[in-house]
């Protein structure tokens, strides 16, 4: 007799490595987040949640223009996580 399967959540929660991954996708979402509150809203739809590592954050965007744009907001988005109580190393801009 084969065991009931397991419902996906239960699944990442048994699993050390999956559960980190999903800590570490819904804490780059979160951040998503708060970069898209404190810049235009325009310019917020051209981003995308990227890798959270020991590191930094790595933030992707559509195009050269907005990361060009992002890099001059980089002071006021740090002040803003780290207003939210988000540990801030680096965060990297990468286009996608």
């Amino acid at each position: 007799m084969t065991p009931d399967p397991l419902r996906i959540e239960e699944a990442i929660s048994r699993s050390t490595p999956l559960a980190r991954l999903q800590h570490l996708l819904k804490e780059s979402q979160a951040r998503l987040a708060v970069v898209r509150s404190v810049v235009p809203s325009a310019l917020g739809a051209h981003l995308k949640p990227g890798p959270l590592d020991e590191d930094g954050w790595t933030l992707l965007v559509a195009n050269a223009a907005v990361a060009s744009k992002l890099r001059q907001l980089l002071p006021r988005i740090q002040d803003a996580l780290r207003a939210r109580g988000m540990q801030v190393t680096a965060i990297r801009i990468r286009v996608q």
